[in-house]
């Protein structure tokens, strides 16, 4: 074991799969929907950092650690560990008023779920294998709160249709530091039905490069719930024809959708009369976030049946 580690340190990061990977060396813990964290416990002193080495103590005062000197690496959440984590409140809570974090702190109070040890009594144990490593938090931290892990990829099959995904790491890898080693992230993938609003124009002239995609609400209202993509060079040419006669002559360049003022782009609005059937990974504040893809058009469902609700599932 090394000596003690400085900040700002880089954390481990993972590799995408599609699919858990199976062996006697695999553990699997939920993936959670947060602010990655590395912490660093030392001589009454703490240092919350972000991925990407932004501070984040000031933002989250309610956060407790163990008295012993340690560095943790985990994730700041609102919500629960094994179930929904809400994203869009945790947020909020990055802002500069010291009066509204305190305020905040008390009303909508964060967790850090810690999922491994870096550093504790003043010396690394980056070189440890995870099974050490996991071991000796569980040690440190008690009933603190800790990300749940399992060897039984039956059992993390779980996660894939309750959490945002699975994080499989190799029981036998040390901590690398900024790289892709020894750690593989599975994404939930979800599928939806929604109505087609309109669509935004691709790079080259001529085509489309992504779809503006809403939903009902239970009293009737149809509303925006983000956009997709995922169309080949040809399909984005080919819907420019298959979506004009659905066009209701209102466009906008350089102006804000109406439907998503997050970015600035051009968008043609279409008549709420077609369904596609989208796959997506992350909902944010009732939008679709990450990762959504379109798979196919949906002759079969009426506009109507696409409700927000599916969000929830």
């Amino acid at each position: 074991m090394s000596q003690p580690l400085q900040p700002p340190l880089a954390p481990q990061l993972s590799k995408s799969a599609g699919a858990l990977p199976t062996g006697p060396q695999w553990r699997y813990e939920p993936k959670l929907d947060g602010f990655r964290a590395i912490v660093f416990v030392r001589d009454g002193e703490l240092t919350i950092l972000s991925r990407s080495g932004r501070p984040l103590g000031r933002y989250f005062p309610e956060l407790r650690f163990p008295d012993v000197p340690c560095v943790l690496d985990g994730e700041i959440i609102i919500g629960e560990t094994e179930g929904h984590q809400d994203f869009e409140a945790l947020q909020t809570r990055l802002h500069p008023a010291a009066s509204r974090v305190e305020r905040l702190s008390r009303e909508i109070p964060a967790t850090f779920v810690a999922f491994d040890l870096l550093e504790v009594d003043g010396a690394s144990v980056l070189e440890l294998p995870f099974t050490d490593r996991r071991a000796r938090l569980e040690a440190l931290l008690g009933k603190a709160p800790m990300t749940p892990v399992t060897d039984d990829p039956d059992a993390a099959q779980v996660w894939l249709t309750t959490a945002e995904g699975v994080i499989a790491k190799d029981a036998t890898a040390p901590y690398r530091p900024g790289e892709r080693l020894g750690m593989v992230k599975i994404k939930r993938v979800r599928t939806i039905d929604a109505v087609i609003l309109g669509w935004r124009p691709g790079k080259d002239e001529g085509t489309v490069g992504s779809l503006i995609l809403g939903a009902y609400e239970p009293d009737g209202t149809l509303r925006g719930i983000g956009h997709s993509s995922g169309f080949t060079a040809k399909q984005k040419r080919e819907l420019v024809a298959m979506l004009a006669p659905y066009e209701t002559g209102e466009r906008g360049t350089g102006d804000a959708s109406r439907w998503s003022g997050d970015r600035d782009l051009s968008w043609v609005s279409l008549r709420p009369e077609l369904v596609a059937e989208v796959s997506f990974d992350h909902v944010s504040g009732g939008r679709i976030r990450h990762g959504a893809k379109t798979l196919r058009f949906r002759d079969d469902k009426a506009p109507g049946e696409c409700g927000v609700d599916q969000l929830d599932s």
